[in-house]
């Protein structure tokens, strides 16, 4: 089914919706399995002094990751939009304007990776042996951010010219292939962190190999032309496609002030227990960015073509299904914390298994309204709104959550680091709420 053919029956609707996000969701999940199949099979073969070097990388890749979504997501929207309004010769520039950002960003991240490692590493706080192991990772994932970003970018555009199947398709047998070449290369071949960087970078290939379908097929209606740079273009599609980036940045940007004043509070051990955290949180909130990314092309689409009622219908359908997968995770966390986190603790550290438990009950306290933003944000990015994407994006990745967690550190210590992400996220999704009621129910 075609999001033409999703006009104005709620069934039909309904159906459009669960095709699009339970795809999306699928393939998000496969995703996010990129790093923590890496934090799995680090923690077993290397040990706390690896689990810490691999956390100190997640802020790296999650700006790798957010700037191809920001690309992908951006100029995917703008070319439904335009779809929805038959400028089809318009729709077609904006892959090659994704094209050409891919390409410039591409080519910073492999020159930070060639000149810049080492500093950007002790900045963050790695020592010793930790810096060594984590040196060998950063450098070979930048040097594989090209694909990252152009995998991104096609997995949007495959998915918006009607076929999310093949995109999930690319998400999911990249990402396991990750898991699989994570194994062998780490254990029977032995290159420990290298193995394990190198898996993850050969899967956005994999991906893209099994995504060129679309075009093999002569299913797309976007294709490689000629066009002349558009710095206008560019930036509406930098700006639709921002909360993107943000959510992932935010991510990274706490990962990186977390780190620090884990490694403040309690030293390396507080650190790996943060990974762990941090790890599973990268999958649980993969979720919420699925529901948004797959409701993306259906709220595009209606707003270009002034369908406000479908616009409203499946924002309300994605909140509702958010709500109850949050309260389903957050209480499975709770109650299996502590088999949790013995999965990564391999040297049985006692002291690591109490930490990552108090953060596992704390930190996953956001579920619902960490949700609840994420959607929020594409949603209103999707519907050309982004100034109102873009400050819920930059309050609960910059704004409070940097002050927050540093006031929280200085008067509860540990507990209080954990605590800031729900509280940041909570006071963020009371603004949002605002938001959407004025702007969103008001068409």
């Amino acid at each position: 089914m075609s999001i033409d053919a999703f006009f104005w029956e709620d069934q039909t609707m309904f159906k459009t919706f669960c095709k699009y996000v339970s795809l999306n969701v699928l393939g998000m999940i496969a995703l996010s399995c990129y790093i923590l199949a890496d934090t799995f099979f680090v923690s077993q073969g290397l040990g706390t002094n690896g689990l810490t070097a691999l956390n100190l990388e997640i802020p790296i890749y999650s700006f790798i990751h957010g700037t191809g979504l920001m690309i992908g997501m951006g100029a995917s929207s703008k070319f439904s939009i335009l779809k929805g309004q038959n400028k089809h010769d318009r729709a077609n520039h904006t892959f090659m304007y994704a094209l050409y950002l891919g390409a410039f960003f591409a080519i910073v991240y492999v020159l930070i990776g060639l000149f810049f490692c080492e500093p950007l590493l002790a900045l963050f706080g790695a020592q010793d042996a930790v810096m060594d192991l984590s040196l060998v990772y950063l450098r070979t994932i930048l040097s594989f951010a090209p694909f990252f970003i152009s995998n991104n970018i096609v997995l949007c555009f495959v998915r918006n010219d009607g076929s999310p199947q093949l995109s999930m398709a690319g998400m999911i047998i990249g990402s396991f292939s990750n898991i699989l070449l994570d194994w062998f290369f780490i254990f029977p071949c032995g290159w420990g962190m290298f193995g394990a960087a190198f898996a993850t970078g050969l899967a956005p290939i994999i991906s893209l190999c099994i995504t060129s379908m679309h075009f093999l097929q002569k299913k797309s209606t976007f294709h490689v032309s000629r066009c002349t740079f558009s710095m206008p273009q560019a930036l509406q599609i930098v700006s639709m496609g921002l909360p993107s980036l943000v959510t992932e940045a935010a991510s990274g940007i706490v990962i990186i002030l977390f780190n620090m004043l884990f490694m403040h509070l309690d030293g390396n051990t507080a650190v790996a227990a943060y990974g762990i955290v941090a790890n599973i949180s990268l999958v649980v909130l993969s979720v919420f960015t699925g529901i948004a990314q797959g409701i993306q092309p259906i709220i595009s689409k209606a707003y270009g073509q002034q369908n406000h009622r479908a616009l409203q219908k499946t924002y309300g359908y994605a909140i509702k299904t958010m709500l109850v997968y949050a309260i389903v995770v957050f209480l499975f966390l709770v109650w299996k914390s502590n088999g949790i986190t013995t999965i990564f603790n391999s040297q049985q550290n006692e002291h690591l298994q109490v930490l990552a438990n108090q953060g596992i009950v704390l930190y996953f306290i956001a579920c619902p309204f960490a949700g609840f933003n994420i959607i929020t944000s594409i949603t209103f990015s999707s519907t050309q709104l982004t100034v109102y994407g873009q400050i819920l994006s930059l309050l609960r990745s910059l704004i409070l959550i940097v002050p927050m967690a540093l006031l929280l550190a200085f008067t509860l210590g540990i507990p209080g680091v954990w605590l800031s992400f729900p509280v940041t996220e909570i006071l963020v999704s009371l603004y949002g709420f605002t938001l959407i009621k004025k702007n969103l129910y008001s068409l």
